[in-house]
C-alpha cells in the first residue's frame, strides 16, 4: 500500500476568498478522476499567516502560495506520487 500524501488547504477568510473555495472543488475532482481517494488525505486548516501570498496549499509539508484554480491539475499532476 502506498503511503498517504497529505494535502492541506488554508480556509482562512483571505485564502478562501482569493480562490481556495474553488481550489477545494478542483482538488476533489482531480482526486476522483485519478482514483486517488485512498492515497491522498485532503484537509482544511485555518489561517497560517501567509495571507498576502495566498491562496495557500500545503502538500506533504511544502507550502505552495498563489495557487489559482486553473493551476490545480498541473500542480497536482507534478506533486502527487502515483
Amino acid at each position: 500500500m502506498k503511503p498517504v500524501q497529505t494535502l492541506t488547504l488554508c480556509m482562512g477568510s483571505s485564502c478562501f476568498s482569493k480562490g481556495n473555495n474553488l481550489n477545494a472543488a478542483a482538488i476533489e475532482a482531480f482526486i476522483r478522476e485519478n482514483d486517488l481517494t485512498e492515497s491522498i488525505s485532503m484537509q482544511g486548516c485555518l489561517c497560517e499567516q501567509h495571507c498576502k501570498n495566498g491562496p495557500n496549499i500545503t502538500i506533504d509539508g511544502e507550502l505552495i502560495q498563489g495557487v489559482q484554480p486553473g493551476m490545480i491539475h498541473d500542480l497536482l499532476a507534478h506533486k502527487i506520487r502515483r
